[in-house]
């Protein structure tokens, strides 16, 4: 496994997002999830990836219990700031100064450590400014509980305020070939200010690889009622994993690694470090992934591939 850097923090090159263990995509498993974090560290996938609000800590909590006698192997994200009442499924993102260090500490009580490596505001903060919040998290840093800050989701004007109270070492955005919003939101401060990007969702939530029926999605299962998976929208972007899937087929690889390849590739082209995190809770596809790493793609490719995200139907969200 190759190494990147966000900030200065080495990690390996592909990340592992958790969320899905926990939470949204369908039913959980347990062991499984274990032995697919363990795996992942196996493999040489060191960055693993969490927050506070998955599974209301249920991922954090899992997340902790798999790094018992390997936490030395890892750089360990998690994220604060959304809070969500079950009942009504509404949320607020929180940034107050004692709420910033609350979050921390039962984070760190969830996962069972005495640190976090990078540590993520989860979404922009509505009830104070990012200057208070970000400051906040630098105590943190101060006080040895976090080692790295970042931020998710954030736009240029907002990234140079926060770095400005304190470097920052990542952000964290959705972007995959569908979805390449972070190149005109915030790639000029990246650039400017030597900050990482960590992808999630690099393979459109599963769609990119081709494998998944919208028709199977049960209750548990958020992408039922995502505009991109959606009725006519997800009808009209099967064109969209068809086109992936067949340079996949030409390359002899999985469509999964076409798309994982093409946010690795990004990096190069945007003058960026550029750490995907896609998520899975098997071994199998988590093996697959990890093999991404190794395939590259032709300009020919990506004269396919750049495209796609013009014809997308349906919003993110």
């Amino acid at each position: 496994m190759r190494t990147a850097t966000l900030g200065g923090l080495t990690v390996s090159a592909q990340g592992l997002g958790c969320m899905g263990m926990s939470q949204s995509y369908g039913p959980t498993d347990w062991d499984e999830s274990i032995a697919t974090i363990n795996r992942a560290i196996d493999l040489g996938v060191t960055l693993l990836d969490t927050a506070n609000v998955y599974g209301a800590g249920h991922n954090e909590v899992l997340v902790g219990r798999a790094l018992v006698g390997r936490r030395d192997e890892v750089q360990l994200a998690t994220k604060f700031g959304i809070d969500r009442d079950v009942a009504s499924d509404q949320r607020q993102v929180h940034g107050k100064r004692s709420y910033v260090h609350a979050a921390c500490e039962d984070s760190l009580l969830r996962l069972g450590v005495d640190h976090i490596d990078l540590y993520y505001l989860h979404r922009p903060p509505q009830d104070a400014e990012i200057e208070e919040t970000v400051g906040a998290m630098a105590e943190l840093v101060q006080e040895g509980k976090v080692l790295h800050l970042g931020l998710s989701e954030v736009d240029d004007a907002l990234l140079r305020r926060a770095s400005a109270v304190h470097p920052i070492a990542a952000v964290q955005s959705e972007y995959s070939l569908w979805t390449r919003d972070p190149e005109t939101t915030v790639l000029e401060a990246l650039r400017e200010l030597g900050i990482g990007l960590v992808p999630f969702s690099p393979l459109g939530r599963g769609f990119l690889t081709g494998t998944v029926d919208p028709s199977t999605f049960g209750d548990k299962d958020f992408r039922a009622g995502n505009p991109r998976f959606a009725g006519d929208a997800g009808a009209a972007n099967r064109r969209i994993a068809d086109a992936v899937a067949a340079v996949a087929a030409a390359k002899g690889v999985a469509a999964a690694q076409v798309a994982l390849a093409w946010v690795h590739g990004q990096a190069a082209r945007l003058g960026v470090s550029v750490v995907p995190i896609p998520g899975t809770k098997r071994v199998k596809w988590l093996e697959q992934n990890v093999a991404a790493v190794d395939v590259q793609l032709t300009e020919d490719d990506y004269a396919q591939l750049d495209p796609l995200a013009e014809i997308v139907v349906g919003g993110r969200y």
